[in-house]
């Protein structure tokens, strides 16, 4: 596939980096050239220096045969107006837009959507196939993070039917120390899967026989009405979160503030004064505060000891990661930390800061399944990127697609892939062997080994035969 990656930053560039290691064509344009000799420098992608929505830019990049543009540049506007150029003069069959500024989000009439009967023409909004919002897919991940006390990780498939859980085992868990078997039997009344078990970084395939150990990082996938029990089981039951304190009034802290002020006590508090007063004016709830987290004061003040969760969500990694340190240690039950800077990432998680949460992997998630071939619905970046959890859809029949009318059992998976679940006409079936896969049904897949993605690409893919 060949592919036009608009703006090198940190999502462009680890996108191009995820793209190029899967065989695709990949141009990326951006005006830093420094930047781009750095990624050249490290990929087998070609580059294109120069303003991303320029016409003449876009045709010298290969707009005139690409089959996708994506265009995530530090501006809104050069975005929008790439896609729409790219659209219109060049005919790319799908542009994807990334969009920040809520200005633009709450009037989703400016843009055209693909999957609306309307003609094309008589639309005078921007032509835009796909948006991402970052603020918005942010908002999401935390506020399912605080739904799930303990939860590292909590990803949603099929319309939030089924649900992808991690989870660190902690003694006192009744499963820790005992084989995966023993949950069947524990809880025969919950169906439940583990898809991978995650063993200081070293990835382990689980079998009815694999021992849960202290500190292991599990993946188990579960219908949403069966996740806290599975939970339980891995590690003691924490009470519901009550008190949120956010820290950072920005566009994530607001949008997680209005999300989040009609079920949990929320303050929030941001050391710009004008901002304050325009959060004053539009949460209902919440309460505002005006100074800085880094200050111990104000977070004694505030009873920071009392906190269930504590968010920061600033735009500087290096405010959030003290502010969430302070916090921890004044006694902040759980903190949530947002690093823009992926090397962080791994060097903060798991000491005093409880989750680190990267805004470029929860983007890239989103990005990718638009870009996976077959009939892809969703895919979630996992471990940093460096694993992948998938919902595909099998068509065809037994003829001319290489999963339907088979039993899991038969189905040939790549090494370090498992099936978790199948949802099928709203009904969750967890994967068994038995199962026997028919037309429409969604498959949850988790992969270990990302670069294995092409290999279950092509299971869902039909044959010629299929008419």
């Amino acid at each position: 596939m060949k592919i036009l990656i608009l703006g090198a930053g940190q999502v462009g560039g680890t996108l191009a980096e995820n793209l190029a290691n899967e065989a695709n064509d990949i141009t990326v344009v951006d005006n830093d050239s420094a930047r781009l000799r750095e990624l050249q420098d490290r990929l087998d992608i070609r580059t294109m220096h120069g303003r991303a929505s320029y016409p003449t830019v876009l045709r010298q990049a290969g707009a005139e045969d690409a089959d996708m543009v994506i265009a995530v540049t530090n501006s809104d506007e050069t975005n929008m107006v790439a896609c729409q150029v790219s659209k219109l003069l060049y005919k790319t069959p799908t542009t994807i837009c990334r969009v920040r500024a809520g200005a633009y989000l709450a009037k989703p009439a400016l843009f055209y959507n693909r999957d609306t009967e309307k003609d094309l023409d008589s639309l005078r909004g921007f032509p835009l196939d796909v948006l991402i919002s970052p603020e918005h897919l942010v908002t999401q991940h935390i506020t399912r993070l605080i739904e799930y006390p303990g939860a590292l990780q909590v990803l949603e498939f099929s319309k939030g039917l089924t649900r992808l859980v991690a989870i660190r085992a902690t003694e006192g868990g009744p499963l820790v120390g005992q084989e995966l078997s023993y949950l069947r039997t524990h809880m025969p009344k919950i169906e439940t899967r583990v898809a991978a078990v995650f063993r200081k970084d070293r990835a382990i395939m689980p079998q009815g026989d694999t021992v849960i150990e202290d500190g292991d990082e599990v993946f188990f996938i579960a219908a949403a009405d069966h996740i806290r029990s599975v939970m339980s089981e891995l590690q003691p039951l924490e009470k519901p979160y009550k008190r949120i304190f956010i820290c950072g009034g920005g566009n994530i802290g607001y949008r997680l503030a209005n999300t989040l002020e009609d079920r949990y006590q929320v303050k929030i508090l941001e050391r710009d004064h004008e901002r304050c007063v325009m959060l004053s004016e539009r949460l209902r709830k919440s309460v505002v505060l005006e100074g800085n987290a880094t200050n111990k004061d104000i977070l004694l003040e505030e009873n920071i000891e009392n906190t269930d969760v504590f968010c920061a969500v600033t735009n500087d990694d290096d405010a959030n990661i003290m502010a969430s340190m302070l916090a921890k240690r004044l006694g902040a039950r759980r903190v949530f930390t947002l690093i823009n800077n992926p090397d962080y990432v791994d060097l903060i998680q798991g000491g005093d800061i409880d989750v680190a949460i990267s805004p470029q992997q929860t983007t890239i998630g989103s990005l990718l399944t638009h870009v996976r071939r077959g009939d892809v619905v969703n895919v979630h970046a996992l471990r940093r990127g460096a694993a992948e959890a998938i919902e595909a859809i099998a068509h065809g029949d037994h003829r001319s697609s290489k999963v339907v009318g088979k039993r899991l059992d038969e189905i040939k998976l790549p090494t370090g892939t498992t099936i978790g679940a199948i949802v099928r006409h709203n009904q969750v079936l967890i994967a068994h062997d038995h199962l026997r896969v028919q037309p429409d049904d969604h498959l949850i897949l988790f992969l270990v080994d990302k670069s294995r993605i092409r290999e279950v690409e092509k299971l869902f893919q039909v044959g010629l035969t299929f008419f």
